[in-house]
């Protein structure tokens, strides 16, 4: 039989050594390219062993994550499709705006998963363009909400989130009808 376990009074500074391993982290990737940032150093600007970083995040690339983690969305897919694809857009333009610099230098975070039930979404309700297939829907979504492609409209604020938001949907208006 087991028990769960809990931490009680020791969960504020549980999360705060977590705060300061993401703060130590995003401190040093906005120094220089992620690639040059270890475990070792992380621990070291935060004040924490190493096994703390280990046991909290579980690797570097844990702790990376963290940095790039996207906010949660309460409502993802509620709504117009076309507006839900808006609020996708929207949302991950600020989130990078707000920080191009550190997410520049962290590597490319793996597919999250949420071009795909947007595509569906889009098809079901038959906004796609005649010929287009889910599977060109989900790259073409996949592909506008990379960073990547964000930053190369961005160019350091001198096309404001909003309009780059604008320029993506243009770019979207490909695959809908």
């Amino acid at each position: 039989m087991s028990r769960s376990y809990r931490l009680g009074r020791r969960q504020p500074a549980v999360d705060a050594t977590a705060r300061a391993i993401v703060a130590a982290a995003r401190q040093l990737v906005q120094e220089r390219p992620s690639a040059d940032v270890g475990v070792a150093e992380i621990a070291r600007r935060a004040g924490v062993s190493r096994i703390t970083v280990y046991n909290r995040f579980g690797s570097r690339d844990g702790v990376l994550s963290a940095l790039a983690a996207p906010a949660a969305d309460t409502a993802p897919f509620e709504g117009d499709p076309r507006e839900v694809l808006r609020r996708h857009l929207a949302a991950a333009c600020s989130r990078w705006a707000a920080d191009a610099a550190l997410f520049r230098h962290l590597p490319p975070p793996p597919d999250d998963g949420r071009a795909r039930p947007l595509a569906e979404r889009l098809a079901a309700q038959d906004v796609l363009r005649p010929g287009c297939s889910l599977r060109e829907a989900e790259d073409v979504i996949a592909t506008l909400s990379s960073f990547a492609v964000f930053d190369q409209l961005y160019h350091d604020g001198r096309r404001p989130a909003n309009a780059v938001v604008e320029v993506l949907m243009r770019l979207a208006a490909g695959i809908l009808a």
